[in-house]
């Protein structure tokens, strides 16, 4: 068995995957705040698999940890991972003696890349697009995770595609973030909700104005992205996941309909069909989750995906 965790800000999800990549258990639990609590959450997280799942605890061979934050480059130390209250934590260092197996880390978006890339298939080229609070992707090209020279590849939310656009945390103008992220969206929306930018698709679809425009820069950050994505590493496929995915076929069917109205001009856009190139992550998948404990199956997480 490998264990692997999706350490979110408010809720952890964990599995449990046999030898042949099924997942064998699954539990959800909420997570604590500041190193210390993120801790017990891991150790709780795995135990519960044991408790609540049936799993065999003895049979666990290895855990990976998907969380937000930076990793530092050949370690499990995760450095900050703001949304957690963590500024520095080696995770190894920390989990590993309390459950006596191997603890690999890897960010949050490139494990579930991983994880999407399996649940997809397995082959091909892939570029996973998170939609949360902020923007970015994973790329696993050929079974191997594509982290780039400094880890950066993937940060697509921070590329200006409007010099003119509103100003993004980053401090640039017309980020992809500054126009798709759910953070923005709902600083933009003003309006108190406890899902802002479902609001804002309701109130769209009641003929609110700034709420159209809102729902259309949404749509045309998306597209943006997944233009970069298929441009820059062509992939077969985009697969858009996070929270925002939660609006379903009303996001999907907005990003369609601007990539088709932005390659109206262009017989080269038009070849690449980028229409047909974009797809959701099914509700509920545990993409990150199972990418965490395929990485955490390997020294190597291009190994444990080959080899998952």
């Amino acid at each position: 068995m490998r264990v692997g965790l999706d350490v979110g800000g408010t809720k952890t999800e964990v599995v449990a995957i046999d030898a042949d990549g099924v997942i064998a258990g699954r539990v959800r639990m909420a997570t604590g705040w500041g190193p210390d609590a993120v801790t017990r959450t891991i150790v709780d997280g795995v135990r519960a698999l044991g408790a609540e799942a049936g799993i065999d605890l003895a049979a666990v061979r290895s855990v990976g940890v998907g969380i937000p934050g930076q990793i530092e480059p050949g370690s499990a130390r995760v450095v900050h991972a703001v949304n957690l209250g963590v500024d520095e934590l080696d995770l190894a260092a920390a989990v590993g003696p309390q459950l006596g197996v191997p603890v690999r880390v890897e960010n949050d978006v490139k494990a579930a890349a991983l994880g999407a890339f399996a649940l997809h298939g397995g082959a091909g080229t892939m570029a996973y697009l998170n939609l949360g609070t902020g923007v970015a992707a994973g790329i696993v090209a050929g079974g191997e995770l594509w982290r780039g020279a400094r880890g950066a590849a993937g940060e697509v939310g921070h590329i200006s595609v409007d010099p003119n656009g509103p100003v993004c945390r980053c401090g640039q103008r017309g980020c992809i973030e500054a126009f798709a992220g759910g953070g923005v969206i709902a600083e933009r929306w003003g309006r108190s909700g406890a899902l802002p930018v479902r609001d804002v698709f309701d109130a769209a679809d009641a003929g609110d104005a700034g709420a159209i425009e809102l729902r259309r820069g949404l749509a045309r950050g998306v597209a943006a992205a997944v233009r970069v994505l298929v441009l820059t590493v062509d992939a077969d496929v985009v697969v858009l996941g996070g929270g925002i995915t939660a609006l379903g076929d009303r996001l999907l069917v907005d990003v369609v309909s601007e990539l088709g109205a932005s390659a109206e001009a262009s017989a080269f856009m038009r070849s690449l069909r980028l229409e047909d190139r974009v797809e959701l992550l099914p509700a509920g998948s545990p993409a990150a989750a199972l990418g965490a404990a395929l990485i955490g199956a390997a020294h190597d997480p291009e190994e444990a995906l080959a080899h998952g």
